[in-house]
């Protein structure tokens, strides 16, 4: 007979869930500070969670994940460290901007690699639509910027028409490739694989007006 699975790692305050909050979300009372917040939609493992709350201990970061189990390995490597700055939200990231996060309350929101969803009826799954855009417009402060990166050009040609075309939205120069140091010098994991690889990645910067 096989015995139970062992109970998940209790990882709060490092992973939380959409039905762990309450809307409004207080960022001061969230973090314990006064510190600008950044949004990681989409944070996968949490290579660009970690790296960027080690370097930046000045800013909170928070990663929004759908998958939990990827979503509780991010975690894990901040509970691990004890990241004051650093947490994993698990949900849908459109209910978060929607519901949870206060109009004009984040400095910057990056979306790396977003799911291609290759598939002709999948494409509806794809995150960046009309929708999405407007609720980055609506919790993004005036200044704050949006970041995307992806490796698949197609979807990049959508996301620059969403982005360049709204009008809360002004373009800026995208950000140069640069040599990584270390195998751990790639804003994710996902970057380094395909860059490894080869492959062409299509950087985003924008700046919320």
């Amino acid at each position: 007979m096989n015995s139970p699975p062992p109970p998940l790692l209790d990882l709060k305050p490092y992973f939380l869930t959409l039905n762990d909050l309450s809307a409004p979300l207080d960022w001061p009372a969230f973090f314990g500070n006064e510190n600008p917040v950044e949004l990681d939609v989409g944070c996968g493992r949490g290579l660009f969670l970690f790296t960027a709350s080690t370097s930046n201990p000045a800013v909170n970061y928070l990663g929004l994940e759908l998958d939990y189990h990827e979503g509780r390995r991010a975690a894990k490597r901040l509970w691990k460290r004890e990241q004051p700055n650093a947490r994993v939200l698990g949900g849908d990231a459109r209910i978060a901007l929607a519901k949870l996060i206060t109009p004009q309350s984040v400095a910057a929101v990056h979306v790396y690699f977003p799911d291609p969803w290759w598939k002709r009826r999948h494409k509806r799954r794809r995150l960046f639509t009309d929708e999405f855009v407007d609720l980055a417009a609506r919790v993004l402060q005036r200044g704050g910027l949006f970041h995307s990166w992806t490796d698949v050009e197609e979807y990049f040609g959508v996301i620059r028409a969403l982005m360049d075309h709204h009008p809360a939205f002004q373009k800026l120069p995208p950000p140069e490739e640069i040599r990584p140091a270390h195998d751990l010098d790639y804003r994710t994991s996902f970057e380094r694989k395909k860059r490894q690889l080869g492959a062409t990645i299509s950087r985003g910067l924008w700046k919320k007006m």
